[in-house]
C-alpha cells in the first residue's frame, strides 16, 4: 500500500474561521493514446482552464478568500504544466492550495519531474527509483496530480502524486495496459494554522486488497496523529473523472470512514471530504457512460447539521443512510464555491449551518463565468423555505 509522507507547509489561515474551497467541475474529453489517455483538444481545454485561473487571480468579491482550488483528474494538458505553475506562482494569493490532475505521461517523464522538484519530493523519488530498479517499468503510463502550495510568504511548493489504483489494467492479461501504481500520499501539516489535509485521485479512495486498504491506512495514520499531537485530518480532497461517483462502493467506504462500528476513529471524526468530479459533458473513448459524470459532493460527520434542501443546483442528504451529512451538486459544467466547515463539532445549541454555498457559476457561450441566479435555484422550493441557505447576486458576473 502507498506510504503516507508528512510534509510541513507554511500556511497562515485565520484561527477559528472556516476556509473556502472551489471545485472546477469542468468537462474532460479523453482519447486512448500511446501512453494511457490524452486530451482530445488540449489547447481548447487550456483556454477553459485559463478562464478559471483568471477568475481566481482577479479575486472579485468573495473569491479573494479562496484557499483551495480543485481541478478534475487528467484535466490539465501536459504541455501546459509549466504555464499552470507560472500562473499560480505569479498571480495567485499567498495561502492558496491548487490541486490538479494532469494528462498521463511515461514513468520516465514522471521521474524527471520528481527530480526537478526534488526538494519537495525526495521521499517520493526514492520510492519510484526502487520500482525502477525492480523491473522494466519506465514506459508505463502514470495518472498523476500536482498539489501546488503557495505559502504565506509567497514561496511555491510543488508536490507530485501518482494514482495508486491499477486502473483498467486489472481487466487485461497484457501488461501493456497496466498503469503505474503510485507509492505515496502526502499529508500536509499547515503551520502555524494546524490545519492538516490530504489529496488523492479518484479510485484511490476505494482501492484495497484482501487485508488492507488505502482508506484504512489513512485512518490509522490520522489516529496516530491524534494520539500523539491531538490533531487530526481536517480535510481530504479527492479529484475525479468518474462516471460512477455515487457507486455503492463509495457509500460503503464513506460509512466506514465516518461510522463508529468496531472502534472509534478520532483522527478523522471531523474530516471534511470533498469529491471534485468532471462534469456531465465529459467523454472518454471506449466508455459507454454518457452524461454520467458530475455530482461533485462534500461529506461531513453526521454530528454536523445540514438543513434539508432540494435546489436544482444542489441538494443535501445522508447518502442513502450513511452516518454523514452530504452536500451534493448537479452534473453540469460549473464552478462550485463553498466553505469548509470549522474543524470541530458545532455547539448543539446553535442553529447555524456549518456548510454554506457561496456561489455556483455557469459558463456562457462567450466563455465568461457568471453566477447562477437566485430565481434559477429557488424555483422548486416553497416560498422562503430555504432562502437563507443560498445567497448569490441575481445579476453579478464574475
Amino acid at each position: 500500500m502507498p506510504e503516507i509522507i508528512d510534509k510541513r507547509v507554511n500556511l497562515e489561515f485565520l484561527l477559528g474561521h472556516h476556509l473556502h474551497c472551489m471545485v472546477a467541475q469542468i468537462p474532460n474529453h479523453l482519447k486512448r493514446a500511446e501512453i494511457g489517455f490524452s486530451l482530445v483538444d488540449p489547447e481548447k481545454k487550456w483556454q477553459l482552464v485559463t478562464s478559471v485561473l483568471e477568475l481566481v487571480a482577479a479575486g472579485e468579491g468573495n473569491l479573494k478568500k479562496l484557499h483551495f482550488l480543485l481541478f478534475p483528474e487528467s484535466s490539465i494538458p501536459t504541455s501546459r504544466f509549466d504555464d499552470m505553475l507560472t500562473t499560480i506562482e505569479q498571480r495567485f494569493r499567498p495561502n492558496t492550495v491548487t490541486v490538479f490532475g494532469v494528462e498521463h505521461i511515461r514513468l520516465s517523464r514522471y521521474r524527471e519531474l520528481l527530480e526537478r522538484f526534488r526538494s519537495d519530493n525526495g521521499e517520493a523519488l526514492a520510492l519510484v527509483d526502487h520500482d525502477i530498479d525492480s523491473g522494466d517499468v519506465l514506459d508505463m503510463p502514470v495518472n498523476w496530480c500536482c498539489i501546488a502550495v503557495k505559502e504565506a510568504d509567497g514561496k511555491m511548493r510543488i508536490f507530485l502524486e501518482a494514482k495508486s489504483h491499477p486502473f483498467h489494467g486489472e481487466e487485461y492479461i497484457d501488461t501493456f495496459h497496466d498503469l503505474y501504481r503510485g507509492r505515496h500520499f502526502y499529508l500536509f501539516r499547515s503551520y502555524p494554522s494546524c490545519f492538516n489535509f490530504m489529496s488523492i485521485i479518484c479510485l484511490d479512495y476505494l482501492y484495497r486488497d484482501l487485508y488492507s486498504s488505502n482508506i484504512a491506512q489513512i485512518i490509522d495514520y490520522a489516529n496516530q496523529l491524534y494520539f500523539t499531537t491531538r490533531q487530526g485530518l481536517d480535510a481530504l480532497f479527492v479529484i475525479q473523472c468518474n462516471p460512477k461517483p455515487e457507486h455503492l462502493a463509495y457509500k460503503n467506504v464513506i460509512s466506514g470512514f465516518y461510522g463508529e462500528y468496531l472502534e472509534d476513529a478520532p483522527g478523522v471524526r471531523e474530516t471534511v471530504t470533498v469529491f471534485g468530479n468532471a462534469s456531465d459533458e465529459t467523454r472518454i473513448e471506449g466508455s459507454r457512460e454518457e452524461e454520467a459524470f458530475g455530482s461533485s459532493y462534500v461529506v461531513i460527520n453526521k454530528n454536523h447539521r445540514l438543513a434539508k434542501a432540494n435546489f436544482p443546483e444542489f441538494t443535501t442528504d445522508d447518502f442513502g443512510g450513511a452516518p454523514v451529512c452530504r452536500l451534493r451538486f448537479g452534473k453540469a459544467t460549473r464552478l462550485l464555491y463553498f466553505n469548509l466547515p470549522p474543524q470541530h463539532e458545532i455547539d448543539p445549541r446553535t442553529s447555524r449551518v456549518p456548510l454554506k454555498v457561496h456561489a455556483i457559476m455557469s459558463l456562457s457561450d462567450s466563455g465568461e463565468w457568471s453566477k447562477v441566479t437566485v430565481d434559477e435555484t429557488a424555483e422548486k422550493l416553497e416560498d422562503g423555505q430555504y432562502k437563507n441557505i443560498y445567497r448569490v447576486s441575481s445579476t453579478e458576473k464574475s
